[in-house]
């Protein structure tokens, strides 16, 4: 123990039992000075300067914390007590930061240089997706802190992906739509779900009107995933999932996997944001087990009141077109985005 902290709790210590001898004897406390026991009050857990950054001093008054804020985040993972919680502001699984069919606010604009579909002799060029949707608690039994809640949660997540095509007076070229049913678990640094989702792919009206003998696919899933996400540090994640679809149209086939990490600061950030790196893999059984691999790097920036995050940065993704009315052509794109999870 730092030999200042040490005095500082002795003289703590000692002022506690004068004042109480004090009391007992019917003599009024003398004046003391109030800062050498507020200090001791207030100190915080020493923080390892050599902390990696993503992990980094975030108690220093640069962040604009107090200290009883600041000492809510000290363990994310402390056990707390469980009650019931309608329509909490957290959740316990939360979205792959780089999975392309998350539910979330995002806006992502690349060129993508493999084959347009509608035109294979030239690339696709240019492109712009939106994610519209989002992931919300509805009913947990458990604890209720700011970051990394623990317990029974029952979830409902849902998303409209749009494709537009800026150098066709931004036609809309096709939409997936997603809606789901997750039920959570979680304890300490491990999290699971058991979900259901249903997912239809459609080519956009203005596409169907300009390449009218393009062939439309007509994919639909409905599936059950089985997810896990492990926390190895504070700011790294791991996770994988597994799903099977028990109806397929469209040359959906009823396996397909998911897996991935994230490095991003855990807890709030503070104006100054912090940076983060996602990568997420796909591997699906109607692509005879290929997919895609995205990349995501940036800064990012978490509030101290909730779990909301936002981050702009560069993305990459190499493999089958996320967008499942595409899913047999392949992209190579690169781009910036900026993504919204509340």
């Amino acid at each position: 123990m730092p030999s200042s902290l040490l005095h500082r709790l002795v003289c703590a210590g000692c002022l506690a039992a004068a004042t109480a001898m004090m009391t007992a004897q019917g003599q009024p406390p003398a004046e003391q000075p109030a800062t050498i026991a507020g200090d001791a009050m207030n100190m915080l857990p020493a923080v390892d300067p050599a902390a990696v950054v993503l992990d980094d001093t975030y108690l220093t008054g640069s962040y604009g914390f107090s200290a009883t804020e600041a000492r809510a985040f000290d363990d994310l993972w402390a056990p707390r007590p469980w009650a019931w919680h309608l329509l909490p502001n957290n959740l316990i699984y939360t979205s792959y930061l780089a999975g392309p069919k998350e539910p979330r606010f995002a806006t992502v604009w690349y060129d993508d240089s493999d084959p347009d579909p509608f035109d294979p002799s030239e690339s696709s060029g240019w492109l712009w997706d939106s994610t519209l949707g989002g992931r919300v608690s509805i009913l947990r039994y458990g604890s209720d802190p700011v970051l990394h809640p623990q317990g029974f949660e029952v979830q409902l997540e849902g998303a409209a992906f749009v494709r537009l095509d800026p150098a066709r007076d931004r036609d809309l070229t096709s939409s997936d739509y997603r809606f789901g049913i997750p039920l959570v678990y979680g304890v300490g640094r491990w999290q699971t779900k058991l979900a259901y989702y249903h997912l239809s792919a459609h080519l956009g009206d203005e596409a169907m009107i300009r390449y009218p003998t393009f062939p439309r696919v007509n994919y639909v899933r409905d599936a059950i995933v089985w997810g896990n996400s492990w926390y190895l540090l504070d700011w790294l994640r791991l996770y994988g999932e597994v799903g099977w679809s028990f109806f397929n149209s469209g040359g959906s086939e009823p396996w397909e996997f998911q897996f991935g990490t994230e490095l991003i600061q855990a807890r709030p950030t503070g104006i100054h944001g912090a940076p983060f790196l996602a990568i997420n893999g796909m591997s699906r059984q109607e692509l005879d087990w290929g997919g895609n691999i995205c990349v995501q790097t940036g800064w990012a920036w978490r509030g101290y009141a909730s779990e909301k995050l936002f981050r702009i940065g560069f993305e990459y993704l190499y493999g089958s077109d996320p967008q499942y009315e595409f899913t047999l052509y392949n992209q190579n794109r690169a781009g910036i985005g900026m993504w919204y999870d509340y």
